[in-house]
């Protein structure tokens, strides 16, 4: 990688900074002072020539982006939530990962949501419109870094310029794409600190966007529309539910990916399941939508395994946890539970038909009118009588579901909402949540495991280090609903005949 100090930041303040020379000829270079934003050393003929000679790549006619109206239609139930008041949503910013090196960047799931964009240090500003003495909606504008400046150096000496890092859109081209006025995000601190009357921001995400705004907003202010914009995305509209539909295919594949390697993983660890997954989900997606759980043997126990080093071997189980994420960011959240030699052992069948038992009757529980919680406590009720029926608990069922007995070897909740973030809807108030009712449009998983420690000597030996955990992501239809994944086969023996299939 070369090294390179930056002319300008993102936002466009003048940041250069001298690194230290590396050769013998670097130290003769002369030393100049910056001029115009451009690095010292430059010469005044080189700038001068990089500012020319460059053809005109504006793109024209742009077609808006699939989701368009949707988030036209979003930002205008947000309006109408919080009438008079200026609304302010930041994507975010990049992230130093090492020294100078950053994470990848994955925008703000609210500003995704109510804009579509993806960019860094995007912000989206809704001023409210005054009709007299009443309020009348507001003006909705973007806020979004131009193209890399060729006046100044930026597009080839700053380390953001579309020579190192690639061509941003213009803000016109964005105008086009996103459905909503485009304005340079180096005046948005200025416009914000100007700003009169109420305002909300969602924080968390652009430091520089809060502290425009430090003596205007409060705490609990901006909870409340953190809230509101969590429980707006209980329902998905019907792009949405689309989104997480192609998620899952491709989930799908991902998972057939995996079974047809599993000799190649067996020679090395957990890590060929791991970036073999990954492949399909950056091919065909935007990325993975949270770290894959890739657990082998004994680590199918730990809920969140994911350092995935561990051997992969013939007779074990592997717990395959993962999702791809779409190119709007959409993300599946799928769970098979897979004999690695292609066949279950009579006690891992066992414990596996119990747990698939148990999703079974809490995605029957899955309705329009249920509870949200319904379907937990359905699945939880099957876990505690199998648990009683192999004397690994005392009776009666009522009783150890009561004290919650079960928790010990069944830990979590059997699911969560599933959208723009694995957990999505995770800001949402609990009436509107886990109290809530399930209605047609909502999307969640339902995923309940058992889980027998490798040291747990409160059950017998042939217990021990077996976790198993079957998930499925489904929408509430108006009469019931779908599995998204039922692509996927559940049944042991059709997993068993799924895998021989595939290893062909």
């Amino acid at each position: 990688m070369e090294r390179w100090s930056r002319v300008v930041s993102s936002r466009g303040e003048d940041v250069a900074e001298e690194l230290p020379p590396e050769t013998p000829e670097a130290e003769e270079k002369p030393i100049k002072q910056r001029k115009n934003g451009l690095y010292s050393g430059v010469s005044d003929e080189l700038a001068n020539n990089m500012k020319s000679g460059w053809a005109d790549t504006e793109l024209h006619g742009l077609e808006p982006i699939a989701q368009a109206s949707h988030t036209a239609a979003r930002r205008a139930a947000l309006s109408a939530r919080f009438p008079g008041e200026r609304l302010v949503v930041p994507a975010g910013n990049l992230r130093t990962r090492s020294n100078d090196t950053e994470y990848p960047f994955r925008a703000g799931t609210e500003y995704t949501y109510l804009t579509g964009d993806q960019t860094h240090d995007g912000v989206l500003v809704l001023e409210p419109r005054k009709n007299g003495a009443l309020d009348d909606g507001h003006d909705a504008a973007l806020y979004l870094l131009p193209r890399s400046n060729r006046e100044n150096g930026e597009f080839w000496l700053d380390g953001h310029g579309e020579l190192w890092v690639g061509r941003r859109h213009s803000l016109t081209e964005a105008e086009q794409l996103l459905g909503l006025p485009a304005k340079d995000v180096r005046e948005v601190a200025a416009t914000l600190a100007e700003a009169t009357g109420p305002v909300r921001v969602v924080r968390g995400h652009d430091a520089s966007v809060e502290a425009a705004l430090t003596d205007k907003v409060t705490a609990e202010r901006d909870e409340e529309l953190r809230v509101y914009l969590s429980e707006a995305r209980a329902v998905k509209d019907e792009f949405e539910i689309g989104e997480l539909q192609k998620a899952v295919d491709s989930t799908v594949r991902g998972f057939e990916d995996v079974v047809k390697v599993l000799d190649k993983a067996e020679a090395t660890s957990e890590r060929y399941i791991e970036g073999t997954f990954f492949l399909r989900a950056r091919v065909e997606g935007n990325d993975i939508g949270y770290g894959s759980i890739c657990a082998a043997g004994p680590h199918a126990t730990t809920l969140h395994w994911v350092r995935n080093d561990g051997d992969v071997r013939s007779g074990d189980l592997l717990l395959l946890d993962a999702g791809v994420e779409t190119h709007t960011l959409y993300t599946a959240d799928v769970t098979r539970t897979l004999p690695i030699g292609g066949r279950y052992s009579a006690i891992q069948r066992k414990v596996y038909d119990a747990v698939y038992e148990a999703q079974e009757a809490g995605i029957a529980a899955v309705r329009p009118g249920a509870k949200y919680h319904d379907f937990h406590l359905a699945s939880q009720r099957v876990l505690a009588e199998k648990l009683v029926e192999w004397g690994l608990l005392e009776g009666p069922v009522e009783q150890v579901l009561e004290l919650g007995l079960q928790r010990r070897w069944t830990l979590h909740g059997t699911g969560h909402m599933l959208g723009l973030d694995v957990h999505d809807c995770a800001a949402a108030r609990r009436e509107a949540y886990a109290d809530g009712t399930l209605e047609p449009g909502m999307c969640l998983t339902v995923e309940p495991g058992l889980y027998f420690q490798a040291d747990d000597t409160t059950v017998p030996e042939e217990y021990r280090g077996i976790g198993v955990r079957i998930e499925d992501d489904l929408v509430v239809t108006e009469d019931g609903n779908r599995n998204l994944s039922a692509a996927l086969p559940r049944r042991a023996d059709e997993v068993e005949a799924w895998m021989a299939d595939l290893k062909k």
